[in-house]
């Protein structure tokens, strides 16, 4: 494993250990920020779905042999592991100096092995066997066995209280508020503290992306171009946007849950919250039942909200907009175990899950989406999916690899997705064309020729994008892309000031 870089803004800890003292360092939480069963249980659910079937009957064996079974089937990624770095430095200095240095670990021998020889700084590794599970009293008897009472041990979670009170100049990593507790109750004061994570509220803002909100402004689209905005309709877009939003953000906890050792490997990636190990899978599931629970409540709720509006008559479908957003919640957990891996289905239902978020607008204002705009969307959207999995492949082509991660694309096929997306996009275009053209657009316009200064605009940008992509330039998310870039920014104010003034 190559030298570790410190974290901006932490400053090298260089704690003072007796010369002799054996140092034995955990495993999960500690050494690495993640837990390693926890990974290895949705490296499964992502591999082998079916195995998590035998996972009642491994678990009635006992801790241990649920271990030994769950290390077997699944091998995990241990190079990618998300290393406490702070800690890592330190040991490696240590091991440099001739300190002996023990991973003792309540996970699997095999893992711990693996974990070990590839970090390379460790003289023996104490870990469950599968019939011991090597945690807490058990933890502390294989420790005097071997070393007496002259040990040093770092640890971060509760079962490490008793071993840290027992042991010399106790050491802690990213330790959790229980232990904290446990120690200031028992009397143990740590000598050093090797803190390497993200402050939890700026990794839950990551974890939920609200950069990604931006793609559910869709839904304020058909009452904006059907000029039937008014307190009802706009109280019904914004609580659906809420909505909307909340749901978006549930699935793509899911997404990061079931990608997390692909993330790993993701040069960008590989610094998202779950990933990284600055949020625990355990919490971004009870993320994801709060955050889906808001969203259906608000869904159900929007009608009743709406109809009390002033001036506004109830909705035809009360609950269209709920069958909608169940419909986008069921396709992005489909795509996100399945369907993201299929050559090409993968590119047509993201598009689709844009349309979706029209057609959602639209059943919770009650205005009628526009063949028009269900034509446009098709093209335009399906040319963004394009552009996505086109970048994706530049990065992989730069960095010399031939094949997705399981994508189901090669590195040969960007011309073809070149031609694809392109000519969806000016097909988006050509159909913005015929809108203008369009008798009941003249309806809707008192100027209705100004519009044509959308064209080269939309033109523009979209050539811009492709453009960039082809480069290699362009992040792989458009939607970022297009929030981000103060040209794209700078480009959609124009084409929003030509509307307004065609009115």
């Amino acid at each position: 494993m190559g030298e570790s870089v410190l974290e901006p803004g932490i400053a090298e800890v260089r704690p003072v250990l007796r010369a002799g003292v054996p140092l034995c360092v955990d495993l999960d939480g500690t050494l690495v920020k993640s837990d390693t069963l926890v990974d290895t249980v949705l490296a499964m659910a992502r591999q082998r779905p079916m195995e998590l079937l035998r996972i009642p009957g491994w678990i009635a064996q006992g801790k241990a042999s649920f271990k030994k079974h769950l290390t077997a089937a699944v091998a995990l990624d241990v190079e990618h592991l998300p290393y406490n770095h702070v800690l890592l430095d330190w040991l490696r200095q240590e091991a440099g100096a001739g300190r002996e240095i023990y991973l003792a670990t309540a996970a699997d021998m095999t893992l711990a092995e693996r974990v070990a020889a590839f970090v390379g700084i460790f003289k023996g590794v104490l870990a469950s066997d599968g019939s011991t599970n090597l945690a807490g009293g058990n933890k502390l008897a294989a420790f005097q066995a071997r070393f007496g009472n002259d040990f040093c041990y770092i640890g971060n979670a509760l079962p490490d209280a008793p071993l840290l009170a027992a042991c010399v100049s106790p050491m802690v990593a990213n330790p959790d508020r229980a232990l904290r507790v446990a120690m200031k109750r028992q009397g143990t004061v740590p000598v050093t503290v090797f803190e390497d994570k993200t402050p939890m509220v700026k990794g839950w803002l990551r974890a939920i992306r609200l950069h990604q909100w931006a793609k559910n402004t869709l839904i304020f689209v058909p009452l904006l171009l059907a000029h039937a905005w008014n307190p009802g309709t706009l109280m019904g877009a914004a609580l659906a946007f809420l909505s909307f939003g909340m749901c978006a953000s549930a699935t793509y906890i899911i997404n990061d849950l079931l990608d997390i050792e692909a993330d790993r490997r993701h040069p960008r990636k590989r610094t998202r919250p779950f990933a990284a190990g600055d949020i625990s899978p355990i919490a971004g599931v009870m993320g994801v039942v709060v955050l889906m629970l808001a969203a259906v409540a608000l869904a159900i709720l929007l009608p009743q909200i709406v109809d009390n509006m002033a001036g506004f008559g109830e909705l035809e479908k009360p609950y269209g907009f709920l069958g909608w957003l169940g419909l986008y919640t069921v396709t992005t957990l489909a795509y996100s175990l399945y369907l993201k891996r299929q050559l090409l289905l993968d590119v047509f239902v993201l598009s689709g899950l844009y349309t979706v978020r029209l057609l959602a607008g639209s059943a919770a204002t009650g205005v009628m989406m526009s063949p028009w705009l269900d034509g446009f969307s098709v093209f335009f959207f399906l040319s963004l999916a394009f552009v996505k999995r086109f970048s994706e492949l530049e990065s992989l082509r730069e960095r010399g690899a031939a094949v997705t991660n399981g994508r189901g694309y090669f590195v040969s096929d960007l011309e073809q997705l070149r031609a694809l997306g392109t000519g969806a996009a000016y097909a988006a275009v050509v159909v913005l064309t015929l809108y203008i053209n369009n008798p009941e657009t003249i309806m809707l316009y008192k100027h209705v020729t100004r519009l044509w200064l959308v064209v080269p605009v939309l033109l523009l940008w979209l050539s811009q994008v492709w453009m960039l992509s082809s480069r290699g330039e362009l992040h792989d998310d458009p939607v970022v892309f297009a929030i981000t870039d103060k040209r794209s920014l700078l480009l959609g104010v124009l084409m929003a000031a030509v509307v307004w003034w065609a009115l």
